[in-house]
C-alpha cells in the first residue's frame, strides 16, 4: 500500500456521548481527526483530542520490531509497522494481527464502551514463552478536534503515578488523561515533530502537527496480555475490580454482550450516531467532523430508530428537539463553540414533522399489537421489542409536546418566518433571500452560494405536502391547503419538454420562471417520503429518467453529467470540493428516495422489491467496505470508479440503507412482527 497516495479504509469507535476513536486499517493517522481519545466537553459538542495515537514496538532477543506506523512531513513513513499487519477486522471492534519475523503473532484490539470517555486497548502474543517486552508511548495534545497542535512552552508533561495508574494534564483547563495498565511506566518526556496528515493535505488544509509524549509503558508479554485503559478526567474507568485486567475484562464482557444484541453489523453501525444531549438524545450527522445537525437528525431517525424498532430512542430525540422550535423553525445546527444555534434551513423543520408523524403512527400501531391476545399486551421476545412496547404507550405530555412542535412548524411556515419562508397563494412554499442557502444543497463560502435555489424548490414542496398530512389536525385545519398545493404541484413543476420535474420554480421569486437543472431533488415527489405527490404516469417518467442519468452503485448523482456545471470528482482544496459538492457528486442517502420511488411505480409488489434489493440495494451495501468500514460515506465521485469522498461515516447514508432494507424492500412476510 502507498500510504502517501492510496485511500486506506478507516475504522470507528464511539462512546455515545459524542466522543470517538478513529483511524486507518494500516494504523497511520491520515486526518487531524484520527485519534484514540476524543472527548466531548459539552456532550455531544466541545470535542477535544486528548490522545492522538501511540508509538508501539517490541523488544526481544532478536532485536526491535516496530508495530506502529507514522507519517512525517514531507512524506516520510517511519516506523513501518503496517508492513507487519497480516489481518484486520472491525467486528465486533477493531483488531489487528501482526506477523513477526520469527513467525509468531501479536494481536492488538481496542474498543470504546458505551457511555464512558474511555478507550480500552489490549495486545496479546500467541507465543508467551518467548521473552518479549511490548513498549507503548502515548502521543498527546489537548486540542479542539478541528485544529492542529504545535510544540509550545505551556504543554505540561508532568505525571502523577499511583500504583497501576498514571495521570497527565497537558493543559490545566482541560480534563486530565488517566492511564491504568498492566505495565510499568517510565517518565521520559519527548516532543514528536511534524506528523503529516496526508488526507488533510489533499483537501487543501493545514496538515502538520507536533505531539508531546510524557513517557513509556513497558509490558512483559510472558506474564500475560498487555492492557492499557485511557480515559478522560475522573471516574470514567468503570468496570469491576481494581486491577487493569479486571477492569478490562468487565468492560469487554459488557460491551461484547451489548454489541451481540444487534441483529446485524449495519444495526451496530447505526448505534454509533445516537448520542446523549442533555437529558435526551440526538443524532451525530457524521464522524469524524460533523456535530448533531437538525436536518440530518430528522432524516436519519427514520432508519436509525423507527425502522429498527428503537422507539424509545426516537421519542427521546424528538422530545429533545421539540422544545427548541423558534418562529416555526428548528435549528439546523448547534455550534461546537456553544454560540447561538443556526436556523438556516427550510427543510430541517419539515423533516422533523415527517419523522414525528411516523413515530406517532408507529406508537399507535405498536400499542394496538401490544393489546392483542385477550386484551393483554403481548410479551416482548427481545430487548428491542421490549423498548418498543414500553414506549408505545406514549406519555400524554410527551405526545402533547411532539404534536405541539408539529403544529408550531406548520403554523410558522403558513404564516411566514425567517428567510422569506412562507406559504403562497398556489399552496406551495417559497423560501430564500439573496445570499442564503436554505435547502440541503447548502454550500456557502464567504458570500458565494454554490446552489442558492431561491424560490420554490421541488423537494420542499413534497416535504410540505407530506408534512400537512402528518398533522393530527389535518382534516379540520390543513386539508384545504393540502389539496390546493397538491393540485398546483404537478402543474407548476412538470417540465413537458424534458419529461421530468423542474428543480425550482419561481426562481428568485420571479413568478413563472423555472430551473430545468436535472437533479435528484425531484425524487422526493415519488419516494423517500410517506406519500408520492405525483400522478403515476409522471412518476414513472421521473424514475426512468433518474435511473438513466443519475443512478450509480453509490446512489444518485446530484446533477446530470450532461449539464455544463457537472463536476465528476469531488477533490482538491476547499473551493474545488465545494464547487463539486452538489454539482454531480453522489450522495448515498438519496438512494432511499430513488429506490422507494422505483418500487412504488411498479406497484410495490414483492417481485419489484426483490429485484430492487438485488439491483440497487446490494451494490450500495457493498460500499460499506470501501472507506468507513461497516458504514456508508457522505459522498462519492460522480465519475467512475466512484471513489468514496467526504465524511467516511455518515448517519443518513446508513439510515436510509437500513430503512430500505428493513421496511421499503421487506416483503410482507419478512417485515417486523
Amino acid at each position: 500500500m502507498d500510504l502517501l497516495n492510496d485511500l486506506p479504509r478507516e475504522w470507528l469507535e464511539t462512546d455515545g456521548l459524542g466522543g470517538f476513536a478513529t483511524g486507518t486499517e494500516p494504523g497511520c493517522r491520515t486526518r487531524r481527526y484520527h485519534a484514540l481519545l476524543c472527548t466531548p466537553l459539552r456532550p455531544p459538542l466541545g470535542r477535544t483530542v486528548l490522545v492522538n495515537g501511540l508509538e508501539v514496538w517490541l523488544e526481544g532477543p532478536g532485536g526491535v520490531e516496530l508495530l506502529s506506523t507514522q507519517i512525517y512531513d514531507p512524506g516520510v513513513v517511519n516506523p513501518d509497522g503496517y508492513r507487519r499487519v497480516e489481518s484486520f477486522t472491525s467486528e465486533p471492534w477493531p483488531r489487528w494481527t501482526y506477523r513477526l519475523c520469527d513467525g509468531s503473532a501479536v494481536a492488538h484490539d481496542l474498543f470504546m464502551p458505551r457511555g464512558r470517555s474511555l478507550i480500552a486497548l489490549r495486545w496479546s502474543s500467541d507465543d508467551t514463552a518467548k521473552k518479549r517486552t511490548l513498549c507503548v508511548r502515548p502521543l498527546l495534545s489537548g486540542r479542539d478536534y478541528h485544529h492542529l497542535h504545535a510544540q509550545n512552552e505551556f504543554f505540561r508533561f508532568d505525571a502523577e503515578v499511583s500504583g497501576n495508574s498514571v495521570r497527565w494534564r497537558p493543559y490545566p483547563e482541560l480534563p486530565s488523561i488517566r492511564a491504568i495498565s498492566t505495565g510499568r511506566y517510565t517518565h521520559a518526556p519527548q516532543w514528536y515533530y511534524k506528523f503529516l496528515y496526508v488526507e488533510e493535505r489533499r483537501r487543501g488544509l493545514d496538515s502538520v502537527e507536533d505531539l508531546g509524549s510524557p513517557g513509556v509503558f513497558r509490558f512483559d508479554l510472558t506474564e500475560g496480555d498487555a492492557i492499557l485503559l485511557l480515559s478522560a478526567g475522573d471516574g470514567e474507568q468503570g468496570g469491576g475490580g481494581t486491577s487493569a485486567v479486571e477492569r478490562f475484562d468487565a468492560l469487554e464482557d459488557a460491551e461484547r454482550r451489548r454489541r451481540s444484541a444487534f441483529p446485524s453489523p449495519l444495526h451496530r453501525a447505526a448505534d454509533a450516531y445516537l448520542v446523549k444531549r442533555g437529558r435526551g438524545l440526538s443524532v451525530v450527522a457524521g464522524y469524524p467532523w460533523f456535530s448533531d445537525w437538525g436536518r440530518d437528525a430528522f432524516v436519519a431517525v427514520r432508519g436509525l430508530c423507527l425502522a429498527t424498532g428503537r422507539l424509545a430512542e426516537a421519542r427521546d430525540i424528538l422530545l429533545a428537539w421539540s422544545g427548541v422550535v423558534s418562529q416555526g423553525m428548528l435549528p439546523n445546527r448547534f455550534t461546537d463553540s456553544g454560540d447561538a444555534p443556526e436556523f438556516n434551513s427550510v427543510d430541517a423543520s419539515l423533516w422533523y414533522v415527517i419523522a414525528a408523524g411516523e413515530f406517532l403512527k408507529r406508537c399507535e400501531s405498536t400499542s394496538s399489537r401490544g393489546r392483542e391476545s385477550s386484551g393483554r399486551r403481548k410479551t416482548p421476545s427481545s430487548d428491542s421489542e421490549a423498548r418498543a412496547l414500553g414506549s408505545s404507550m406514549l406519555d400524554p405530555k410527551d405526545r402533547e409536546a411532539i404534536e405541539a412542535a408539529i403544529e408550531a412548524i406548520l403554523d410558522g411556515y403558513a404564516g411566514g418566518t425567517r428567510y422569506g419562508i412562507r406559504l403562497e397563494h398556489d399552496g406551495l412554499i417559497a423560501a430564500g433571500e439573496p445570499g442564503s442557502q436554505l435547502t440541503w444543497m447548502d454550500v456557502k463560502i464567504d458570500e458565494w452560494v454554490a446552489t442558492p435555489r431561491v424560490g420554490k424548490p421541488v423537494e420542499v414542496q413534497a416535504l410540505w405536502l407530506n408534512a400537512l398530512r402528518m398533522s393530527p389536525r389535518f382534516e379540520e385545519k390543513w386539508a384545504t391547503a393540502f389539496r390546493r398545493g397538491l393540485a398546483a404541484f404537478s402543474t407548476r413543476f412538470w417540465n413537458p419538454h424534458g419529461g421530468y420535474l423542474y428543480d425550482v420554480v419561481d426562481v428568485d421569486h420571479q413568478e413563472g420562471t423555472a430551473s430545468a437543472d436535472f437533479r435528484p431533488n425531484q425524487l422526493f415527489a415519488v419516494g423517500g417520503l410517506p406519500e408520492s405527490v405525483l400522478p403515476l404516469p409522471l412518476a414513472e417518467k421521473v424514475i426512468a429518467a433518474a435511473e438513466e442519468r443519475l443512478w450509480t452503485p453509490f446512489g444518485p448523482r446530484t446533477l446530470s453529467p450532461n449539464h455544463p456545471d457537472y463536476r465528476g470528482r469531488c477533490i482538491g482544496g476547499v473551493w474545488e470540493r465545494d464547487a463539486a459538492y452538489h454539482q454531480g457528486t453522489i450522495w448515498p442517502w438519496l438512494a432511499g428516495a430513488f429506490i422507494e420511488g422505483w418500487v412504488r411505480v411498479r406497484g410495490g409488489s414483492a417481485e419489484s422489491k426483490r429485484e430492487a434489493r438485488t439491483r440497487f440495494l446490494e451494490p450500495l451495501l457493498a460500499q460499506t467496505e470501501t472507506l468507513g468500514v461497516g458504514h456508508l460515506p457522505e459522498l462519492a465521485d460522480g465519475d467512475p470508479p466512484h471513489l468514496p469522498r467526504g465524511c467516511p461515516f455518515q448517519a443518513w447514508s446508513v439510515s436510509e440503507a437500513l430503512r430500505l432494507s428493513l421496511e421499503v424492500l421487506a416483503v410482507d412476510d419478512e417485515k417486523r412482527s
